[in-house]
């Protein structure tokens, strides 16, 4: 899982706003896209229990017409940010597909499409 330094409750952070000169108030949330990339990422390297784990956490944030925003707030328990968000949905998504397919992607390959002949140098 991703250190403390960048994730909350087990969910990943954008970064941390503390002390960033970035122009925002501080306080965000866990950036719910970058948990579902964690889901990839942790699928990706063999580790389908903790990505599963994940990933059935991060779907109990949706609302109560489930969809997701853009960010989670661990302490208070609310959506964050703007709702719906895009970015959230298409990460879950993406994340859904991998799962279910039982393996990571080439970035550079749709998702289901026809994997390359050992050997053919693709």
């Amino acid at each position: 899982m991703p250190s403390s330094a960048t994730s909350q409750d087990g969910f990943v952070l954008r970064y941390r706003s503390e002390g960033s000169d970035d122009g925002l108030p501080g306080g965000e949330g866990v950036f719910l896209a970058c948990s579902f990339w964690l889901v990839n990422a942790l699928q990706g390297a063999g580790r389908r229990d903790e990505a599963v784990a994940l990933f059935e956490r991060l779907l109990d944030l949706r609302n109560d017409v489930g969809l997701l925003s853009e960010q989670w707030d661990p302490s208070t328990n609310r959506q964050l940010g703007n709702t719906p968000q895009a970015f959230s949905h298409f990460a879950l998504i993406n994340s859904a597909l991998l799962l279910h397919h039982g393996g990571a992607e080439h970035s550079n390959r749709a998702i289901g499409a026809p994997r390359p002949m050992p050997g053919s140098g693709l």
